[in-house]
């Protein structure tokens, strides 16, 4: 796999450049096409090959990027879980603690010290 990563035009490395972008935008919203776009493969191409490469789907990715970065947000401390969740690019900070609580196993509302998740 770190073959292909360097190997320029691979799957691999097409897919890392997608990665890359990802990362970047993590809090705005994905448009797979323009991921398969920039990685040069049709949609569904691009689908399998990220999954092949990374073990995950791109949202999937997505979400476990935003989730991290939240972590680390809430830890810091300052933040209210709202501004936490809009920060890393929810619209619902409902339905950010209700993903947080199911990646971490704990609302967001703990880590922070608020009463509230919202």
């Amino acid at each position: 796999m770190l073959r292909n990563l360097l190997s320029v035009g691979s799957h691999a490395s097409r897919i890392a450049k997608a990665i890359l972008r990802i990362r970047a935008d993590y809090a705005t919203p994905l448009a797979i096409a323009d991921l398969a776009s920039l990685a040069g493969m049709s949609p569904s191409s691009f689908h399998e090959h990220f999954k092949s490469v990374t073990g995950t789907t791109p949202l999937r990715y997505q979400k476990d990027l935003r989730m991290i970065e939240a972590q680390r947000l809430l830890l810091e401390g300052g933040c209210k879980v709202s501004a936490v969740a809009y920060a890393v690019g929810y619209e619902s900070p409902t339905q950010f603690s209700r993903e947080y609580s199911r990646k971490f196993g704990a609302p967001p509302s703990r880590v922070s010290g608020e009463a509230a998740t919202a």
